[in-house]
């Protein structure tokens, strides 16, 4: 059996209510991280306001001394800023903290860390906009306003499982109800939102919905990560269980680069966002291969064949990660140690897949009894080119050419483990995580040990050089799609009426009353649409017409009940059951018909049919 990586499985769900997120104060080392990255945040909005007001005062003044003072002041502002950035980095990288409790033996995936944010307080705007826009008393709304708040104070805490990402997704759904309700195109209401970057700590301020919702979904993949990384790699389940959320994650972030293409937060410009998505499936990539080496990894030619190419196709996706991190301007941002564990992951898995050519090209010898045409198309497969003067099938056949290229691949495997290794040692974070330095070095110490068994005193005469591995894959990973339209939320503000109609896209006139009576039995006008039902072929000389019943009009209250969720059916049983009496109704017009056409036919979220009645049919009531 070949040793290679071990590990692997999560553990049950934590238990967590919907409406709740985690204690702040637990002394949970995810917690305490979360805490020591929240103050590092108030330093650097601290120390980045001092190098503002600095660089104000520099261009206002024209003083030799005073212009002395204020470089000076910004030379340590400066300095200040980058000890903070460092130390924010160094978060970024504590990978261990969210790793699984169990003692494992595999490479640490990186999570991404929550982004910070301030207390909101929506009250005061969402009830102007209430009592302003839809003419109702808001102080009735109180409990929906304090629900909303309850769970956008949760989700700044949420639990490290399903239903942390439940609370998220309800709350991103929630927020776009709450956008149509109170967030018109024509002006900014007075709600600031204050989300911090989780790179460089600093804060973005913005009265606009969409950094909010933006800042939701980083949460709902960063979370997603979390989830990933505490799963127990050395079981099956738990393996599948990792792997699920990367895509996840993957899916969630390639999402937020489509949908929000000017956030003004830089760790989720579409540069650093794409760079992100590649590491998700990156680290999808590499738990799928200890999946498959979890059951051990058998000393067979077929075997380590197919072991060698799927163990290159995640250290070739690991350098594209490496690559992509250090192109400009994602290099600026994104954590240094991040990019040197893409490099190190890369240069271990190349190893290992030489690895496992050399041990299949040692171990083994062509027997009769074998298939060599279909050992020679497997090893074909493997190398996109052969050495100048070497053939595949004279390699099979040849004990001295396939002992010599067998060493070459060893040589190559001990190259990249050593490149692995000095990378790893030139980090300063790296180098204090010891279960890494531990399999770095035991791959390496592996890899020495074969070599020496065939090592010989002409060894410097050969000049073999091992090509590369191809990476190939039966297991290609890709990127899980979320599916909004699953999670099933209910409006906190529905009572105002049906979305399609009131909208903040349209202006209403405040609710009028209007008193009449059923003449031979008729209304003097039918209905159509609904909910709410809307006036439709108003009699001029009817009762409802005289007191001030117009064309067009919604009916929003009958009798002193609300009906603006109410069918056109059941407003006509209403009806009928006041017989003779005095009906009192109130109605609410559409001061942009046009507006309202449009908005009810293109809305698509929320499906409403809408009826008509004949415009010549006036049903009776008795």
């Amino acid at each position: 059996m070949t040793d290679t990586l071990v590990p692997r499985g999560c553990g049950p769900a934590e238990s967590g209510y919907f409406r709740k997120g985690c204690n702040p104060f637990a002394e949970t080392g995810r917690s305490k991280l979360q805490n020591q990255r929240a103050v590092l945040n108030q330093q650097i909005l601290k120390a980045v306001r001092m190098r503002t007001g600095a660089e104000n005062l520099l261009r206002a003044t024209n003083n030799n001394k005073v212009r002395e003072q204020a470089l000076l002041e910004l030379s340590f502002v400066n300095s200040d800023l980058q000890i903070l950035k460092e130390e924010l980095e160094g978060l970024n990288i504590s990978v261990e903290v969210y790793q699984n409790t169990e003692e494992t033996f595999s490479i640490p995936l990186i999570p991404l860390g929550l982004k910070e944010t301030k207390e909101v307080d929506f009250t005061i705007p969402l009830k102007d906009f209430i009592l302003e826009h839809y003419s109702e008393d808001s102080s009735d709304y109180e409990d929906e306003i304090a629900d909303l708040m309850d769970l956008r104070q949760a989700c700044r805490t949420p639990s490290r499982d399903e239903s942390g990402i439940e609370m998220l997704m309800s709350y991103f759904m929630q927020l776009g109800f709450v956008e149509n309700r109170f967030f018109p195109s024509t002006r900014q209401v007075g709600i600031l939102f204050t989300w911090y970057d989780c790179f460089t700590g600093v804060p973005v301020c913005q009265k606009n919905l969409l950094l909010e919702k933006a800042s939701i979904l980083f949460n709902i993949g960063a979370l997603y990560t979390q989830i990933g990384t505490k799963c127990n790699r050395q079981t099956k389940l738990g393996l599948e269980n990792t792997v699920d959320p990367f895509r996840r994650a993957a899916g969630i972030l390639n999402y937020l680069k489509e949908t929000f293409t000017h956030t003004p937060s830089y760790d989720m410009s579409p540069a650093m966002l794409s760079v992100l998505v590649k590491m998700m499936l990156a680290q999808a990539q590499e738990c799928v291969f200890e999946q498959i080496s979890l059951p051990g990894i058998r000393n067979e030619f077929f075997t380590l064949v197919k072991m060698a190419q799927e163990v290159a196709k995640v250290g070739e996706v690991y350098m594209l990660v490496n690559t992509a991190m250090n192109q400009t301007p994602v290099k600026e941002n994104i954590p240094y140690s991040w990019s040197n564990l893409a490099k190190i992951k890369s240069d271990h898995y190349k190893a290992l897949a030489h690895y496992f050519v050399a041990t299949l090209l040692s171990d083994h010898q062509l027997n009769p009894t074998d298939d060599e045409d279909k050992q020679e198309k497997a090893w074909s497969q493997l190398h996109d080119h052969m050495s100048e003067g070497l053939m595949s099938f004279t390699i099979l056949r040849d004990k001295v050419q396939r002992k010599q290229l067998g060493k070459a691949h060893l040589r190559k495997a001990i190259f990249y483990h050593e490149e692995a290794l000095r990378v790893c040692g030139l980090c300063k974070k790296l180098r204090k995580i010891d279960i890494l330095q531990e399999i770095l070095s035991v791959a390496h110490k592996r890899s020495l040990s074969k070599y020496a068994q065939h090592e010989q005193e002409d060894d410097f005469l050969s000049l073999m050089q091992a090509p590369t591995v191809l990476p190939k894959t039966e297991h290609k990973v890709e990127m899980i799609v979320p599916q909004f339209s699953k999670v099933k939320v209910k409006d906190f503000f529905e009572r105002l009426g049906p979305l399609p109609v009131f909208s903040a896209k349209q202006r209403w006139t405040a609710p009028r009353t209007i008193n009449f009576c059923c003449q031979g039995g008729e209304l003097g006008f039918t209905l159509k649409g609904g909910p709410p039902v809307q006036v439709h072929s108003l009699h001029p000389d009817c009762s409802a017409a005289l007191n001030g019943l117009k064309e067009g009009d919604y009916i929003v209250s009958i009798d002193g009940l609300d009906s603006k969720w109410l069918g056109m059916n059941e407003v006509l049983e209403k009806f009928k059951s006041m017989g003779e009496c005095t009906i009192v109704i109130k109605v609410s017009s559409c001061q942009d018909m046009m507006a309202s056409v449009v908005e009810w036919r293109s809305f698509q979220p929320i499906h409403i049919a809408t009826h008509s009645i004949n415009t010549e049919l006036r049903p009776p009531l008795c």
